[in-house]
């Protein structure tokens, strides 16, 4: 039974939380789902392999706070062997490069060491110069390991095409790592260390089960890279993908190390540019056009999932993450998928994807700096150190609003009840809107966003270096949007996890584009971002077998982003478009607003393909708000009490 109509303010707080669980009701969920729905319990999100399963308890206990694991120097310095050659079974040679550490006189260590192992797109000779996904850490190599960095396949010096976390990709991992642990310098234990790209490609090569490898340590990865960048809710990443995909060829094609065996850079320079079709130009030709076998969720994109073969990484597995970073959907995913059957740790900071790189601003609030953690980890996996790292505790998070780290048992937030919200007339509330609630109206425009907090995201974080206002407010942004506001807050709301918008909305063109945006709107009048979701109308169609429930309130929806799942919008036709806003956590102090406001566009974020973007031009969106088509947002609740600092 959903909860009676009363103002939002006094249903905040611990007391109301109680009352919440189990309140509403959502919508029919096919087979294996339909029982944990309508019992109230809670889900994790499916995959294309699996649906929604019931949660379970992470294997870690994490009962011990935050430690500084701060340790000195064992050896002076350090020694490179670069541009060695393994060959594939497939006869491509694979580039790397092995760094060890020495003593004071500059010879390397002869005593067998563990190794960390590092697969990177960004060209190993390139990363001595600049840290693109993480390179050769001296950090780790003076505190006794081995550091190899790897070229992949169709990058740096390796031969071949690139095609980025592919199959064939991925069969060369366990390859290099059989050529390290044969190695004099190798004891043959391995731990697995990287950055964005090379973070996703240490959990890749961690699935396979290599009996050597005993640690991961991924910093900012994906987990699924066709939801989380290329095509979010159905809408092409215009701005990451592109320069991305240009950097990484321009790295391939140009060498700081080009008179080191040229010979070999040169062939390996020709397999590059032949290949570049191959993934470069046809994939991004493939989002703009909608081609069906790029723009569609298929079998290519599910290769170069992490989440989709979570079950196969056995080994202690510590994620680090960002609030705003591009991988915000999937870097707690990666969390949940791993914590029932290995020990798994979650940081997220209040980063974007560099600041996340390098953990910016750490230590605060206890947490240590990110190479002090990972020591941490390699030490206790690798090296067997009983130095207490499994006890670290299992989720941190960055608390918007509270403006420091808190710690808790598990994510999704074990407190997290399901609080759905109406929008009607400007206002979000509890109450179920009135019957002659007029709707909203959005101009149906590409380019909103320009300036925004999602328009720094995608951009990594880059344009902060231009300090605009925008880039961390809504209010821009908002004012071609329709927004909803809740009364002022009377205490303080506690949000933590993903969240759902259910949006009825109608059009005078063909198709359309959401854009749901939450804000914290401050006293003052500043919106303050804090999330936000996009979905494409004739691609709302959503498996609620693998959608996440929480109280049997759909909270996290899931789209098979499939060409049969095409559904038309047609004029005029109010319809229900379940829009996936990433998770959040923040704290939204007493007298405050929360903040909903819906829109057409979030560019450059993303953008509609080329077809679905001539069929939305200079539409006008209607967002209704009545008892007929009542458009509501799901929220994860948890008791500001639960934070474990003091409030202030």
């Amino acid at each position: 039974m959903r909860m009676d109509k009363k103002p939002l303010g006094p249903l905040v707080g611990a007391v109301v939380l109680a009352l919440l669980t189990g309140c509403g009701s959502s919508s029919e969920v096919e087979s294996g789902g339909e029982a944990l729905a309508a019992r109230g319990l809670t889900t994790t999100l499916g995959t294309r392999a699996l649906p929604a399963q019931r949660s379970q308890a992470p294997r870690s206990r994490g009962d011990s706070g935050w430690v500084d694991y701060a340790t000195p120097e064992t050896y002076a310095g350090t020694v490179k062997q670069d541009n060695i050659t393994v060959k594939m079974d497939d006869g491509t040679a694979i580039s790397l490069q092995v760094v060890r550490p020495t003593g004071s006189d500059g010879v390397a260590e002869s005593a067998p060491l563990p190794t960390i192992v590092t697969f990177t797109p960004y060209n190993k000779n390139a990363t001595a110069y600049v840290s693109l996904g993480g390179a050769i850490n001296p950090y780790f190599v003076k505190r006794g390991y081995n550091h190899v960095q790897v070229d992949v396949r169709g990058t740096g010096r390796s031969g071949g095409g690139w095609d980025p976390f592919s199959a064939r990709e991925q069969q060369d991992y366990p390859q290099v790592i059989d050529w390290v642990i044969q190695q004099p310098w190798s004891n043959g234990v391995v731990g697995m260390w990287g950055i964005s790209a090379t973070a996703t490609t240490a959990l890749l090569a961690a699935k396979g089960g290599h009996p050597a490898i005993k640690a991961v340590f991924p910093i900012v990865p994906h987990g699924d890279i066709y939801r989380d960048v290329v095509l979010v809710g159905g809408q092409g990443s215009i701005a990451f993908l592109p320069a991305w995909m240009g950097v990484v060829t321009a790295l391939a094609t140009v060498n700081p190390t080009f008179y080191d065996q040229p010979a070999q850079y040169a062939a390996a320079v020709a397999d590059h540019l032949l290949g570049l079709n191959g993934f470069l130009v046809s994939r991004t030709l493939g989002v703009l056009a909608a081609e069906p076998d790029t723009a569609y969720d298929n079998g290519y994109w599910a290769d170069k999932a992490p989440l989709e073969v979570a079950r196969g990484v056995k080994v202690p597995t510590f994620i680090v993450g960002g609030l705003f970073d591009i991988f915000q959907r999937s870097e707690p995913l990666n969390y949940e998928a791993l914590k029932g059957h290995t020990t798994a740790k979650l940081l997220i900071g209040p980063w974007h994807h560099l600041e996340a790189a390098t953990g910016a601003g750490l230590p605060m609030d206890g947490v240590p700096t990110l190479d002090h953690i990972a020591m941490m980890w390699f030490d206790r996996y690798l090296k067997n150190v009983p130095n207490g790292a499994e006890r670290l505790p299992n989720v941190t998070q960055w608390v918007w609003g509270h403006e420091r780290f808190d710690t808790s048992s598990d994510w999704p937030h074990p407190q997290a009840r399901a609080q759905r919200l109406y929008l009607q007339s400007g206002t979000l509330a509890a109450d179920k809107p009135a019957a002659s609630a007029a709707p909203a109206t959005v101009i149906q425009q590409p380019f909103n966003g320009i300036c925004s907090e999602s328009a720094m995201q995608i951009a990594i974080g880059i344009v902060a270096y231009a300090p605009l206002p925008c880039w961390y407010s809504d209010n821009l942004a908002q004012t071609l949007e329709a927004t909803f506001d809740t009364a002022p807050l009377e205490q303080d709301l506690y949000i933590n996890g993903p969240i759902q918008a259910d949006i009825w909305m109608s059009t005078t063109a063909l198709d359309a584009g959401l854009v749901v945006r939450v804000s914290d709107l401050e006293p003052n009048g500043n919106a303050r971002s804090l999330s936000s979701g996009l979905q494409t109308a004739s691609l709302r169609a959503v498996d609620e077998s693998r959608s996440r429930y929480l109280d049997g309130e759909m909270i996290q929806p899931w789209h098979p982003f499939s060409e049969g799942s095409v559904e038309t919008v047609g004029i005029g036709n109010p319809v229900k478009v379940p829009v996936e806003v990433f998770p959040t956590s923040a704290l939204i102090r007493k007298g405050h607003r929360l903040r909903i406001s819906v829109g057409a566009s979030n560019f450059p974020f993303a953008m509609m393909p080329i077809p679905s973007l001539l069929q939305s031009l200079a539409g006008v969106m209607r967002i209704h708000g009545d008892a007929e088509y009542p458009s509501s947002v799901v929220i994860p609740l948890v008791p500001a009490s639960a934070l474990r600092a003091a409030q202030s």
